[in-house]
């Protein structure tokens, strides 16, 4: 039988953190060894504001795969193709940004799930199963199950509705956008972590650069 893991889902199914970082600014595909080495479970491959293409998205989720690292891309809209475009290449996940209502969840479960779950297409010869030859219904089952499929809740509307949205079957994840919520009530970030939020985006490469550039360059200019 083909095996698969994903390592963010396996986390989540535990009850235990799920930590991501956010890749803006890494292009090459070694950033997934260097991203596991640092400790995280899972690559937030950003589509939607970055320049970013996809096949670089589906270059460095190969590799990230293959390092024990989970690939997951967020994907500029909640236009079908955009999110099975990804996972088709190779990805173990989406992240679906802009999402308020419950019909709109249900038609991103559906493209983004096999049949019976959904009806997401199905191609020969999958990344995530190495390009074996596997028969299709135990390759989509596979692959279903360790595929994870993540919307993001940026407005009011989307909070008030966010019950009735995770429990829609598919969806494995629900990911607080924060820097659109903060306009509205910049306590929200912290009543979710309280709640016991267990799928965290924990920063991102520029940020942790410039960081770290800052405080190199205050080093050695402490020396003079």
């Amino acid at each position: 039988m083909a095996k698969l893991k994903n390592p963010a889902l396996e986390k989540l199914r535990a009850g235990e953190l799920a930590i991501g970082i956010g890749l803006r600014q890494a292009r090459t595909s070694d950033i997934a060894k260097a991203m596991l080495t640092a400790g995280y479970d899972w690559l937030f491959i950003d589509l939607e504001h970055n320049s970013m293409n996809l096949d670089t998205a589906v270059q460095i989720s190969i590799a990230a795969q293959a390092s024990g690292i989970a690939p997951i891309v967020r994907v500029p809209s909640h236009q079908p193709h955009h999110a099975t475009r990804v996972l088709d290449g190779g990805a173990l996940g989406v992240v679906i940004p802009h999402v308020d209502d419950v019909a709109t969840a249900q038609r991103i479960a559906s493209s983004c799930r096999y049949p019976p779950r959904g009806h997401r297409s199905v191609i020969g010869g999958l990344p995530q199963l190495n390009f074996e030859s596997v028969p299709i219904k135990e390759a989509t089952e596979i692959v279903d199950r360790e595929t994870l499929i993540v919307l993001m809740l940026e407005s009011p509307t989307a909070i008030e509705n966010a019950e009735a949205i995770a429990a829609i079957e598919g969806i494995d994840a629900l990911l607080i956008g924060t820097n659109d919520l903060c306009v509205y009530a910049p306590a929200l970030m912290k009543k979710y972590i309280d709640l016991g939020s267990r799928f965290i985006l924990a920063g991102n490469d520029l940020t942790f650069m410039l960081e770290g550039a800052r405080n190199q360059a205050a080093t050695v200019r402490a020396m003079a």
